[in-house]
């Protein structure tokens, strides 16, 4: 048994618990996990070892639950923020402490987060989801997926978008049109993530088939991922942010500037949460360190951009 260990989403499966649950008990030390690059896991020992003391009186929380009585409703709320950017790391660092607010990091993409949120599992949603009938992020999708919800957009902060490719450029790429060349090999992101998206958008608009493209079965959880495989010369290039580029020591050829967004739901038990989010998006402290980082546009940051009434 020593062996085995599980990641979050099997963890949340056997015990038939919601991922927030699973992040609430690794928080709290009542189950022991640890790092494995992003992903976080649980030896099976440890597993079971929290399963003999919950027999003993402790009751994990239910998804089927009422929310009312969910730990999403609880003074000292632990607060899971999703996505994959440095921003958020840093975003989540200062919303730490204030009223009570215990933010936990899950690193999915921008399609899971919603369907993360419209399922109760994910208070603040990070999105960068391009439309390529309207030519617009995020609003489109938000739409379609929080049926029947109340929310609010907040921009966290704009990004350019593009292609990696190999230093020099040796196979002369220019813009999506060429994602159909025969002598071009790509690495995708995962299902679910926005440049997954933006590529299928832009394979539509310029009507390519993704079976035509070469390598778009070959997938990476993460812009770095991406580059560096490009980087390695597995790929001759695939779709990331201009900042990871710089990192990894890639070429970068800019094609769309991308906003990338928050969604938080407005509920009651939201109303101090998003007070919190909006003054420290705007606060000088939080958009100096941003701004230290270097490769992101903060003129809209903490600017409400959409909500529904």
């Amino acid at each position: 048994m020593s062996d085995i260990s599980y990641t979050t989403e099997e963890i949340a499966s056997l015990l038939k618990v919601s991922k927030l649950t699973v992040y609430d008990l690794i928080k709290k030390g009542d189950l022991i996990a640890y790092r494995v690059g992003r992903q976080m896991r649980v030896d099976a020992a440890d597993l079971e070892a929290y399963k003999q003391r919950a027999r003993g009186g402790v009751s994990p929380i239910r998804l089927d639950q009422p929310p009312s009585q969910s730990s999403v409703s609880t003074a000292d709320r632990d607060i899971v923020i999703s996505g994959q950017d440095m921003a958020l790391d840093i975003l989540t660092r200062h919303l730490e402490g204030h009223d009570g607010i215990r933010p936990l990091r899950s690193y999915i993409g921008s399609l899971n987060g919603l369907m993360a949120m419209y399922r109760g599992e994910a208070h603040i949603v990070s999105t960068h989801l391009w439309d390529g009938d309207t030519g617009e992020y995020n609003i489109p999708y938000v739409r379609k997926i929080l049926v029947s919800h109340h929310y609010t957009i907040v921009n966290l902060v704009s990004r350019q978008a593009g292609l990696y490719v190999q230093k020099g450029n040796p196979k002369k790429l220019t813009g999506w049109s060429d994602l159909g060349r025969d002598d071009i090999s790509i690495v995708n992101r995962e299902k679910g993530s926005g440049a997954r998206v933006l590529l299928d958008e832009q394979l539509r608009l310029h009507r390519i088939a993704s079976s035509d493209v070469h390598g778009y079965q070959n997938e990476e959880s993460s812009h770095l991922g991406v580059a560096g495989a490009v980087a390695s010369g597995c790929a001759d290039t695939g779709v990331g942010i201009e900042k990871v580029a710089y990192v990894v020591g890639v070429d970068f050829i800019p094609l769309i500037q991308e906003r990338y967004d928050l969604v938080i739901l407005k509920t009651p038990d939201n109303t101090m949460l998003l007070d919190n989010l909006l003054r420290t998006l705007q606060s000088s402290a939080f958009q100096s360190e941003i701004k230290a980082i270097g490769g992101y546009d903060l003129t809209h940051t903490g600017k409400i951009l959409y909500e529904n009434r």
